[in-house]
């Protein structure tokens, strides 16, 4: 069954740094949209970072622009984010998503719409950000 496995996250302290991985397995990420999203308790979900699997495009939330970089590693078909100069606003659960390119998604519309990727998500995994 084809599936995304996360990795990464933990706990830093401010200032710190994190990278998150999210694995494809059973299914090549050049035909998908990926996302990485985030949910703080009591909070909406944010789409905090999306990347095109085939043009390599990208999208950023202002929140995290300047300080969080999303990659594609074709050769692992992986995409990670690195996440530098942490902040206590960070700490959340973090979600990987990919959604088939046959459905339109773009970087920015995945990243910014309510409804969550169509086709794949990952376990999630917790970031935390506290001295």
């Amino acid at each position: 069954q084809p599936h995304i496995v996360q990795s990464g996250g933990g706990l830093v302290q401010p200032g710190g740094s994190l990278r998150l991985s999210c694995a494809a397995s059973g299914f090549d990420l050049n035909y998908y949209v990926i996302g990485w999203f985030r949910q703080a308790p009591g909070k909406e979900r944010e789409g905090v970072s999306c990347i095109s699997g085939s043009d390599g495009s990208s999208y950023y939330s202002n929140s995290v622009k300047g300080r969080f970089t999303i990659s594609k590693d074709n050769a692992k078909n992986t995409v990670v984010l690195q996440m530098n100069s942490l902040k206590p606003e960070d700490t959340a659960v973090y979600y990987c998503g990919a959604e088939w390119v046959g459905r339109y998604p773009t970087v920015e519309n995945l990243c910014v719409r309510k409804d969550p990727p169509s086709d794949y998500w990952g376990q999630g995994t917790q970031v935390t950000v506290s001295s």
